[in-house]
């Protein structure tokens, strides 16, 4: 190894960067620099090399494509970097206990993951977790996550999921929800006010309330009355505040359940979720401690007897 040859660690990163995002603007979005000055790193990294890293349109819209040699050693460079992650990871937590970043969907933070987070904080102290919150499936490398939960068919390419718990799907109301005593079977619903969540695409399975009325024997009803909101916790809080029938997602819903501040209608109709959640992570990361002991707490969490 030649110790005097300079570290372009930076210039790696902006290599890699833009190589995954094929531009030098996409790159230094990620990185928080500019797409010139991405170019300059990598343009010094080349001049480094004596060879060019990408090949450069001139015509129509800037897109890189990778060299031969870049794309046989971009791998390499990938695997490099991500170890000195977890190197510098590792270095952070053994002297402060270490940040956690994890990402949730807004409504499981709401409604499951924050009102039992003291339990989490109270086995690791010394761990601080930072929190977001979003309903957009991001990258973790490009944002800095650690772990997540996500709720889906468990198959995110490029990421490790574990099962965490399943979902089962159906309609809750106020206890004091004004129409109430005209709800004696699922037909009746089509004739009251409903509340729609929008936060889910029904294409990758999520339950409908027509798919619902369909499973519980009402199959010729198309629902379009009520309210519409891009938010499972919000959709819960309005049938809470009496404004509707809610389709609850069996997990969202447990702790207002279980306070009485909803009541489950229809509990002999089961219609049981295809998507579920799941704990998500960078395989690479699996061995960092702290993300082991976060997975960990997340699944005593998510067992019947503690959640």
């Amino acid at each position: 190894m030649n110790r005097k040859s300079p570290v372009y660690l930076n210039a790696l990163r902006a290599f890699e960067a833009s190589a995954r995002h094929g531009s030098f603007s996409g790159a230094a979005e990620e990185l928080s620099v500019t797409a010139a000055a991405v170019g300059q790193m990598v343009r010094g990294l080349e001049d480094w090399l004596g060879m060019p890293l990408f090949h450069r349109s001139t015509t129509g819209k800037a897109r890189l494509t990778l060299t031969e040699n870049a794309e046989r050693a971009l791998p390499d460079i990938r695997a490099g970097l991500d170890r000195l992650g977890i190197g510098l990871d590792r270095l952070r937590e053994s002297a402060t206990g270490g940040i956690l970043t994890v990402t949730v969907s807004p409504a499981f933070a709401a409604k499951w993951l924050l009102p039992r987070i003291d339990r989490f904080q109270a086995r690791c102290p010394e761990t601080d977790i930072r929190l977001e919150t979003s309903l957009k499936l991001v990258d973790y490398k490009a944002h800095g996550v650690d772990i997540g939960v996500r709720y889906g068919d468990g198959n995110w390419p490029g990421l490790a999921a574990e099962k965490l718990m399943d979902e089962e799907v159906f309609p809750v109301c106020s206890p004091h929800f004004s129409n109430l005593g005209d709800l004696s079977e699922p037909a009746d619903l089509a004739r009251t006010t409903l509340i729609h969540d929008l936060s889910v695409d029904p294409a990758i399975g999520f339950i409908t309330w027509e798919m619902w009325l369909r499973a519980a024997g009402v199959p010729e009803t198309q629902p379009q009355r009520g309210m519409r909101i891009d938010n499972s916790a919000a959709v819960l809080q309005a049938a809470v505040e009496g404004r509707g029938v809610a389709l609850a997602r069996s997990i969202l819903a447990r702790d207002d359940l279980a306070a009485g501040r909803l009541l489950r209608l229809f509990p002999a109709v089961q219609v049981p979720s295809k998507l579920a959640y799941y704990v998500v992570y960078r395989a690479e990361y699996a061995s960092l401690p702290k993300l082991r002991t976060f997975r960990d707490w997340l699944i005593d969490e998510a067992t019947p007897s503690r959640s």
